[in-house]
């Protein structure tokens, strides 16, 4: 491939970028009272969500039904042709239909639309024509349209498509908002994949705590530093985990509350400067205000915190009294990441 060629592949996806990140954009100057209406209807839906659509708007509707089901909504996708050939009968009186239509004239959606007005359902509607025949049989009608297709020839479903999936990512979040969705309840409803792991395990449930923290007091004494920290090495072996210890000891002051920690790397990095190391205290060379985290934060968190840059974490509670370390080890096997 020439250079020339190449370089008109980079500004036609260039091209393409910006046009899809307008039509997103120009979406939020339309969310009106319309957009909280339909998150209204949805969420009184005592069944399920049905989402259609035909085409390109059809597997932007699959993707949607996807993410309202995993983010708590009771959700499907209907296909409108197979709805037409007995398929409508997945739908019932009291579920909720969110529809897709760029043109608001597809065939087979204005096929559909007679017997879903005979069942009574509230139809939401995602159009890019808000005066179509679709859009006047609907409660509710949302505007996604777009000034341009990505397509250079305007033609293929591009920009459109997209703006149709961030407007039902945005209905489902606001419907996740609505319905208090906590962590928990999504790792549930993600049994067996990585997502379902990362907001199921909290820093509690893989924290070394109790006489496993390494501790020292401000006033003690390099000698005891290095002692500390060694036991620590000691007790992990001894309770039949993978001697990694923590590399640190955390520094206490009179009241059990964390003013630093000390890890290998401060003590290297003393011994490098030739010291000086008589009568030099912990509080001396302890780091202070070091990153900490909660017992009850997600150990996914942690390892946000943690930023690739440090291995071990201390876990306080609300007095700032060390209750805890996580290692990042303690992360890997876990199947966090």
């Amino acid at each position: 491939m020439s250079g020339a060629a190449r370089h008109d592949a980079r500004g036609l996806a260039e091209r393409v970028l910006r046009i899809e990140a307008e039509a997103i954009l120009g979406l939020v100057a339309r969310l009106d009272e319309r957009f909280g209406r339909a998150v209204d209807v949805i969420q009184r839906c005592a069944g399920r969500v049905i989402v259609t659509g035909m085409g390109k708007s059809g597997h932007i509707g699959g993707k949607i039904a996807a993410t309202l089901a995993a983010t708590g909504t009771p959700a499907f996708f209907l296909h409108p042709a197979e709805g037409a050939h007995g398929d409508l009968g997945m739908v019932a009186r009291n579920d909720v239909v969110v529809a897709l239509s760029n043109s608001g004239e597809t065939d087979e959606m204005l096929t559909i639309l007679p017997a879903l007005k005979r069942l009574g359902v509230p139809i939401v509607l995602l159009t890019g024509n808000p005066k179509s025949t679709l859009a006047a049989q609907c409660e509710v009608v949302l505007d996604v349209s777009v000034a341009e297709e990505a397509c250079p020839m305007n033609l293929a479903p591009t920009a459109s498509t997209t703006a149709a999936l961030a407007m039902g990512d945005a209905l489902a979040m606001a419907l996740l908002d609505r319905r208090g969705l906590r962590p928990e309840d999504y790792a549930a409803l993600h049994p067996g994949g990585t997502l379902g792991w990362r907001a199921l395990f909290r820093v509690a449930d893989l924290m070394h705590g109790g006489d496993t923290i390494p501790t020292v007091s401000e006033d003690a004494s390099l000698r005891s530093v290095v002692e500390e920290m060694t036991r620590e090495r000691a007790r992990s072996a001894a309770a039949g985990e993978t001697p990694h210890a923590c590399g640190m000891t955390t520094v206490v002051d009179a009241a059990g509350r964390l003013v630093g920690i000390i890890t290998d790397g401060d003590l290297r990095r003393l011994h490098l400067r030739g010291g000086p190391f008589d009568g030099v205290r912990a509080a001396d060379v302890a780091t202070r205000t070091p990153r900490t985290i909660g017992a009850d934060d997600l150990a996914a968190k942690a390892l946000e915190v943690m930023e690739g840059t440090i291995t071990s974490l201390v876990v306080v509670d609300d007095a700032q009294r060390p209750r805890g370390v996580i290692h990042m080890h303690d992360i890997l096997r876990a199947k966090i990441v």
